[in-house]
């Protein structure tokens, strides 16, 4: 089947957000990397209750509501400046090594980001990144006021980029986000991060399972619908085979 467009997630796709314990780390030594888990399950957590509340907030609100959930939730406070440079993360997440290479191999197809992010930070983020130079644009779900898996925001994409779902080649690392594109009729690519010999093997050498092992457990293993991604990849690099 033809591709005539690849839309990419962002976050967890083309940027890693386990940078954000750069700035968790530092702000709160002993507890950075539980902060950093707890606070994006639940910023996907809140974006599924808004959708299904039909009660929209942006995703930086959200964001920042998850964060002060996540710090009273393990009774830590912070200052107001403490919440800012935390938050200021996410305009200037890192992108995964090989994501600069890996689009400039795709020149010559649209390339597009669909993301969760509303369009300020994530305009402000492919600008401090400079993914800006690589992408024909950035599409944000804050247009249908529903965030992802709701498929009125990869409807978004039909209109944005003149093409049908069933011509366009969907990536991302999440696995919710790469079954509800798949049911929405995207060809798509999933960014298989961690396998589950991998994950197994670290479970089995650690028992007592840490927070950044749970979240590899719930967030980055493909899901049981029987809805299967056309390709699981290893690395964005490895889109390049595919075009």
């Amino acid at each position: 089947m033809a591709i005539k467009a690849i839309v990419f997630d962002a976050y967890g796709t083309l940027y890693d957000v386990q940078s954000l314990s750069q700035i968790t780390n530092a702000e709160f030594p002993r507890h950075g990397e539980l902060i950093t888990q707890v606070w994006r399950l639940k910023q996907l957590e809140y974006t599924w209750l808004r959708t299904l509340m039909q009660s929209y907030q942006s995703f930086w609100d959200i964001s920042r509501d998850s964060l002060e959930f996540t710090l009273n939730a393990i009774g830590q406070t912070a200052s107001p400046a403490q919440i800012d440079r935390i938050m200021e993360k996410y305009l200037n997440l890192d992108p995964y090594p090989e994501a600069i290479d890996a689009l400039t191999a795709l020149k010559g197809v649209p390339l597009a980001i669909l993301s969760n992010g509303n369009q300020t930070m994530l305009d402000a983020l492919v600008q401090n990144s400079g993914l800006d130079k690589h992408l024909d644009a950035v599409i944000s779900v804050e247009k249908a006021r529903k965030f992802k898996p709701d498929p009125d925001a990869y409807g978004l994409v039909e209109s944005a980029l003149n093409v049908r779902p069933a011509d366009v080649l969907f990536v991302s690392s999440n696995a919710f986000d790469a079954t509800a594109a798949k049911d929405f009729g995207f060809q798509v690519a999933w960014i298989e991060r961690v396998t589950p010999q991998d994950l197994a093997a670290e479970v089995e050498a650690n028992p007592v399972t840490g927070p950044g092992t749970m979240f590899k457990i719930l967030r980055m293993q493909m899901e049981t619908f029987d809805i299967e991604p056309d390709h699981r990849l290893k690395t964005l690099s490895d889109l390049a085979a595919l075009t």
